[in-house]
């Protein structure tokens, strides 16, 4: 994945794709009550997200990781405000912090990551780092490709006996499983079918190298022939319809969930943060509230 990674931080912006997406994840923020104070945007020059963000939460403090030191650079540079930007002076109130990801501090409202988590080797571990960076009631939203994606493609190369163009992706009902192991509650998964069409065989494999690379295990290591390319690019046109377009399937999965107050059981011994510890108490008192009859 870091060859792809470096090849991506050479392009001007994000993959338009990855903008798309981004913005209509972006739509589901409006049936959040709660407006985060602290975001963290996970790998948020990649994701193409921070432009909604700062404008769904405009006095939040933004926290953009970065998934290595080139992105952090990319990263800094874009961010940076000419001296009389007033979000200059503004301490948190609309700020960007860039770190690479790392040892990022506790106690964001939510973790933003669009179109990342197919790229990363171990999703149910990250996921489980989200669930620590967040405060209680804090929720996670993120979008994946899943394993709909490229489907053409792949039935392409298994017909040729190739291996496989794509890596394994993760189905939404298993990243719903992964987001419960982690402690996330009411997690809520939801997918849809991009179909993406091109006007001939050079043209699809140029714009699928922008949106990064086969990071499947059993792929092959050494550079293709001339011929091979031909043949790929002979097949590709064979897929064309009626209309001499070749499309491919794209599906997009999106998540989100919230991390509830920790559950304390009785006869065990449990650690518990004091701003959990005072996120418990604060929701006892609310309950109670709640029940109190009216006079």
């Amino acid at each position: 994945m870091s060859a792809a990674l470096r090849r991506l931080a050479r392009a001007p912006q994000a993959p338009w794709l990855h903008a798309e997406v981004a913005r209509r994840m972006a739509d589901k923020l409006q049936v959040i009550v709660l407006k985060p104070e602290r975001l963290i945007d996970w790998w948020s020059e990649l994701g193409a997200g921070a432009g909604l963000l700062a404008r769904a939460y405009p006095r939040a403090l933004r926290v953009a990781v970065e998934p290595d030191v080139v992105w952090v650079q990319r990263a800094r540079e874009s961010n940076r405000k000419p001296w009389w930007s007033p979000q200059r002076w503004a301490g948190g109130s609309g700020a960007v912090v860039v770190e690479q990801a790392g040892d990022i501090p506790a106690g964001a409202q939510l973790v933003w990551a669009n179109m990342m988590l197919h790229a990363v080797l171990d999703p149910p571990a990250l996921i489980a780092r989200w669930h620590e960076l967040l405060s209680v009631d804090g929720f996670v939203m993120f979008s994946c490709l899943g394993p709909g994606t490229l489907r053409e493609l792949r039935a392409l190369y298994e017909r040729c006996g190739w291996p496989a163009p794509t890596p394994g992706f993760v189905d939404m009902h298993d990243l719903g499983d992964m987001l419960v192991q982690a402690g996330f509650a009411d997690p809520v998964m939801d997918q849809e079918t991009l179909t993406l069409q091109w006007d001939s065989p050079a043209t699809l494999l140029a714009e699928l190298r922008t949106l990064g690379g086969n990071t499947a295990p059993d792929r092959i290591e050494g550079l293709r022939t001339p011929r091979w390319q031909r043949a790929l690019e002979r097949e590709l046109g064979a897929l064309a319809g009626a209309d001499g377009k070749i499309g491919l399937s794209f599906e997009v999965a999106y998540g989100h969930a919230f991390k509830g107050a920790p559950r304390v059981l009785a006869g065990e011994a449990t650690t518990v943060s004091l701003a959990d510890m005072r996120a418990m108490v604060r929701s006892g008192h609310d309950r109670a509230r709640e029940k109190r009859p009216l006079r």
